[in-house]
């Protein structure tokens, strides 16, 4: 009879218990928990935000700082400058996950996280002092060089929660980073060049007019020291006790599965692992959408309405991505739990998938509104989108997850780092490139101005719809 790893691995922790590993003592307080883990949801939650704010905080403030810069001599051509400070993040944070992935699964996953919370509240806060374009690229890459704590976190997740708790875990990080992702981009709105938005309060002389957009950076580097100090007393979930005694007391009868396991743990093995390899192209594909509309939402809506863009302030743009977050976290807390019961993860994903494409079709038209129309139009579509694009990036996040064991899930969530970052690193720069683009063809007669770029984002979203289907994406969970 074949038998499953998690019921093998629970029999074992009755009869193999080593007082001084860490992975054995949250694995002994699992088994005895009782209740609602909302002490360890709490901790993740404030963890995932950490990294998430100051990736796209600098999108509403991008346009006018790249223009302090004075590197261009067309106001078309900021966009497109503006799409390589976005990029060089998920540059440096390409080149690393891999390797912070390994280091997570060798040395554990608390060391990955402190440094990944260290990295934001050092570089994320002299980003705000940049004083030229290529001080605000070196920030910025250095940034997500030094952080490689996405990846060891979802395996964090899993490792930390009860079995009947792990997918709420994993909704957790990608509530957090949805959530991150628009007060991210809101207090850079509402926060930069404040001797401009309230010159009562601040002087142009002051740090803060000096360096008009260090205050909304310096926010979230204070939020980032704070959960620094807490996350010390985070348990670590990785067990460090001798691997034979291990194998010693869970070896069954057929000497070949010995051997299967240490095969399974390799790199190559990962690589040859389709149902984790599919899941994480479909991810990549989704981030590398999201991520380019983050930037192209708020490049449009600080853009003149002569270029098709709604002509916001950044405080205006703040306000919208607000009310985003408080929508996409009633969603996200009581609706998705729901929607993933009836349809599952991948149903989940299809249909956000299919509902986006009509959806942002109809955002360059939400330009030629005005007054309460436009205002009430711009925040629906907003809540929708981003509640559309988080429901896919949870399904997706659970379909890695469970594709692959424990010793495993670090290196796995570096490899789904890596391509994701790659993604995401053309995502901003494709996306400013493109919007600058699109923007000088106002008189084209096929797909003119603003419709071009809003028409690529469909066309990406659809390609990761089809991605969903077999016989591309495998799974045996779902």
């Amino acid at each position: 009879m074949a038998i499953n790893n998690d019921e093998l691995k629970d029999e074992l922790l009755d009869r193999v218990y080593h007082e001084n590993c860490p992975g054995c003592k949250v694995d002994r307080d699992k088994r005895m928990q009782t209740g609602f883990p909302y002490k360890e949801l709490v901790f993740i939650w404030v963890v995932v935000l950490c990294v998430a704010l100051p990736i796209s905080s600098l999108f509403p403030f991008l346009y006018f700082m790249v223009r302090d810069f004075n590197i261009t001599e067309k106001e078309e051509d900021i966009s497109y400058y503006a799409g390589f400070v976005g990029s060089a993040y998920m540059i440096g944070r390409a080149i690393t996950s891999v390797f912070w992935g390994v280091v997570a699964d060798r040395y554990g996953r608390k060391p990955v996280i402190l440094i990944g919370l260290i990295t934001v509240v050092v570089f994320n806060t002299l980003f705000g002092f940049s004083i030229n374009y290529w001080m605000a690229i070196a920030t910025r890459f250095l940034l997500g060089f030094l952080n490689g704590l996405l990846g060891p976190i979802k395996a964090y997740a899993c490792e930390l929660f009860r079995e009947e708790h792990q997918a709420l875990g994993l909704s957790s990080i990608s509530t957090s980073w949805g959530i991150g992702l628009i007060i991210g981009p809101a207090l850079g709105g509402f926060l930069a060049q404040p001797a401009e938005n309230f010159p009562s309060l601040v002087s142009p002389d002051s740090l803060f007019g000096r360096f008009p957009y260090l205050l909304p950076c310096l926010c979230i580097s204070i939020f980032a020291f704070v959960v620094t100090i807490g996350a010390f007393w985070l348990p670590e979930t990785l067990h460090f006790h001798k691997k034979n005694e291990l194998e010693s007391a869970c070896c069954v009868s057929d000497a070949d599965a010995e051997t299967d396991e240490i095969k399974d743990s390799t790199f190559i093995s990962l690589l040859k692992n389709w149902p984790l390899m599919s899941s994480i192209i479909v991810y990549c594909v989704f981030s590398l959408h999201d991520m380019a509309y983050a930037e192209i939402f708020s490049l449009w809506a600080v853009s003149p309405k002569s270029l098709g863009g709604l002509n916001y302030s950044t405080e205006d743009v703040g306000t919208v991505l607000s009310i985003t977050g408080v929508g996409l976290l009633i969603f996200q807390t009581s609706l998705y739990p729901i929607a993933q019961r009836i349809f599952g993860p991948i149903g989940v994903a299809r249909i956000s998938g299919v509902l986006s494409i009509p959806l942002l079709t109809l955002y360059p038209y939400i330009a030629l509104l005005s007054g309460f129309m436009l205002i009430f139009t711009l925040n629906v579509a907003s809540v929708m989108k981003n509640i559309l694009s988080v429901s896919i990036i949870t399904g997706t996040y659970m379909l890695q997850n469970i594709a692959v064991e424990q010793h495993q899930r670090g290196a796995a969530n570096g490899i789904a780092m890596t391509l994701q970052s790659i993604c995401k690193a053309i995502g901003p720069a494709c996306g400013g490139a493109l919007l600058s683009w699109s923007q000088k063809r106002q008189n084209a007669t096929f797909l003119p101005g603003v419709h071009m770029i809003f028409f690529l984002l469909n066309v990406v979203e659809g390609i990761g719809v089809l991605l969903t289907f077999k016989p591309f994406l495998i799974t045996n969970h779902y």
